[in-house]
């Protein structure tokens, strides 16, 4: 990865100051279109955002950066979200998100990343291209709270072990037939509590260095008018159009981790 454009220092030259200037633009990029996403879909903001920054920037930085512009879009678009939310739908997925946190952190160490990614990738196009072909609405109630948190519980691990919260509460949320208000506040409370957490604990290992602060401030513009713009659609959207880009953007994420997985990018 290049990161001259972060790192260097001294006199540089018109490369270099065409070099931090790309840095700069595709940092704010990035931050615009992961924002968007995340005002609109409650998720997703490494989905958009990691494909841009990785250009630019290691994973070292690019992963808890990705971890604070998501907590930051979804904090900010939380008050005009919440009277809409049913909050007797979220707290199971809660509780089995915390639980499965820390021991997703703990697999790190352990987990092959390409095996897990081709594995995550795969159910996620399979179970996404499934539910956009099925034009029967559903409402599965098999297992009830106890099926939810064990759903959450999943979810926390995947989100302790690779940032990926969001896909499988996203699925189960379609597979409950549930409406779009009723998904949101699943997708955007539970993404926030999880990928929040697995900051605080990333942080506390040591694995945030100082110059992700220093990221992060550049990039809040565009994560906050991204939230906003996104936002904005979401209200626009009828239950039907959020269920399609939701579904969208879960196919674009699976396809993303399969090719990953494979050594193509």
């Amino acid at each position: 990865m290049r990161t001259t454009a972060i790192n260097s220092s001294g006199s540089p030259g018109d490369e270099d100051i065409l070099l931090e200037t790309l840095t700069y633009a595709l940092l704010l990029l990035g931050a615009l279109a992961g924002g968007f996403v995340s005002g609109l879909a409650g998720f997703g903001t490494a989905l958009m955002a990691l494909g841009i920054w990785l250009y630019v920037l290691p994973p070292s930085l690019a992963v808890p950066l990705v971890l604070i512009c998501s907590v930051i879009a979804q904090t900010s678009t939380l008050p005009s979200m919440w009277k809409s939310f049913d909050l007797s739908l979220v707290w199971p997925f809660l509780i089995g998100g915390l639980i499965g946190v820390p021991l997703g952190t703990m697999l790190i160490a352990s987990a092959d990343p390409k095996v897990f990614k081709l594995s995550v990738g795969i159910l996620i196009l399979v179970f996404s291209s499934a539910l956009y072909l099925n034009k029967r609405p559903l409402a599965i109630k098999f297992g009830g709270r106890l099926a939810d948190g064990a759903i959450g519980f999943a979810g926390g691990i995947l989100g302790g072990l690779a940032g990926l919260s969001g896909p499988l509460p996203i699925l189960w949320a379609n597979i409950r037939g549930w409406n779009k208000h009723e998904r949101r506040g699943i997708f955007q409370l539970f993404n926030f509590t999880v990928l929040a957490t697995a900051l605080v604990l990333q942080t506390a290992s040591g694995l945030v260095e100082l110059k992700v602060v220093w990221l992060a401030m550049v990039a809040f513009p565009g994560t906050l008018i991204g939230a906003w713009a996104g936002a904005r659609v979401y209200h626009a959207l009828n239950d039907k159009h959020f269920g399609d880009v939701v579904l969208g953007l879960l196919f674009l994420s699976g396809l993303t981790l399969v090719w990953n997985s494979l050594g193509a990018l």
